[in-house]
């Protein structure tokens, strides 16, 4: 069985709009909410076998804060440019290309595109994902190249405004 999060980034800082989208860092709420949504899924009993990051300063300083919940240090956040402005069948190639003996991963990301994935997972639909809003999705998928809607599905979703 596959375990796959995906994190949409903390909320980033609009503070200096000449400051390249890429690395737009966290504002005060996103530095706030992304240590306290990392323990959060850490008190689940969740225990990742790899973290996956877009390099946007935004999203890998959000997967930082989730690692340092889990213990693992940095330098375990595997950083893979395709996340950052990809389109959905990029990111379900990026998560068919896992490495299969990874049974839980988290993957860190941006919107809208997290939020499009989703809702491939689930029959309810969910019309955002809120920044460091974590979906929690299953899978009876033997291997990652198999992950798919008709083997997986949305098991819960923690948005920090209903679970902090």
């Amino acid at each position: 069985m596959k375990t796959l999060f995906l994190v949409r980034h903390a909320k980033s800082s609009w503070d200096n709009p000449g400051v390249r989208d890429i690395n737009r860092p966290l504002n005060e709420r996103g530095l706030h909410d992304a240590p306290k949504m990392g323990k959060l899924i850490r008190s689940l009993g969740i225990k990742p076998d790899l973290l996956v990051s877009s390099p946007a300063k935004r999203a890998l300083t959000t997967a930082q804060f989730f690692a340092e919940a889990f213990d693992l240090p940095d330098e375990s956040i595997v950083r893979n440019p395709d996340i950052y402005e990809a389109h959905p069948t990029e990111i379900m190639r990026i998560i068919s290309a896992l490495p299969n003996e990874a049974q839980t991963v988290i993957l860190f990301g941006h919107n809208p595109t997290f939020t499009d994935v989703t809702n491939q997972f689930t029959d309810d639909f969910i019309d955002n994902v809120p920044t460091c809003g974590v979906v929690h999705i299953v899978s009876t998928a033997p291997d990652w190249a198999a992950f798919y809607e008709g083997n997986s599905r949305v098991k819960a979703c923690y948005f920090p405004k209903e679970v902090l």
